[in-house]
């Protein structure tokens, strides 16, 4: 009993936003669900997308009073089983099939050798889309993405400068990434 009270008292906390209980949460949870992903079929940065996803979901969750935890491990494993979904549904999508594909195809010439030059030639054709993709953003968007990765601003600063809370900065990133993402992947 008294560790679901223990249970009880972290989703309290986390419904009241406190950082450190949040960060300890992500940090604590984040390898396993890594491993998962690496072990199907998954890479680091996917590791990472699928992992923020969940935490926000979750973390939303807890926050409308979508969860309730039934035993010691009840946090831990609603996390875990969300990402999985997550995991599932992205394996299951056309788009990573048809990135799968494509990137498994271009490693090899058209007489079925490796190609050395591919891995360059998709690495600049893909920083050429993404580029051109950011130019297509939203000003809050490319100003808040520039601050992170080319000014090297923290999210703290980054909150301050928008005048929002260090949490929906973090969000707001997420977000951001992700309609680059998704500019990139439809370019048209």
């Amino acid at each position: 009993m008294a560790q679901l009270t223990i249970q009880e008292k972290l989703v309290s906390e986390i419904k009241a936003n406190n950082q450190l209980v949040l960060k300890v949460l992500y940090q604590n949870n984040y390898k396993k669900i890594e491993h998962y992903i690496l072990k199907n079929n998954g890479s680091m940065p996917q590791a990472k997308d699928i992992y923020q996803e969940t935490f926000i979901t979750v973390w939303q969750n807890i926050k409308d009073g979508k969860f309730t935890p039934h035993n010691e491990t009840a946090l831990q494993g609603y996390l875990y089983q969300i990402a999985k979904n997550k995991w599932t549904d992205e394996l299951r999508s056309s788009r990573y099939k048809k990135t799968s594909f494509v990137e498994s195809f271009q490693q090899f010439s058209e007489n079925g050798e490796e190609n050395p030059n591919s891995f360059y030639d998709e690495k600049e054709n893909r920083i050429a889309l993404a580029e051109k993709a950011f130019q297509k953003m939203g000003g809050e968007c490319k100003e808040l993405l520039s601050k992170f990765y080319f000014e090297k601003k923290s999210l703290r600063d980054i909150a301050s400068y928008f005048n929002i809370g260090e949490a929906s900065a973090k969000n707001k990133k997420y977000r951001c990434i992700q309609q680059l993402k998704e500019l990139v992947e439809s370019p048209n």
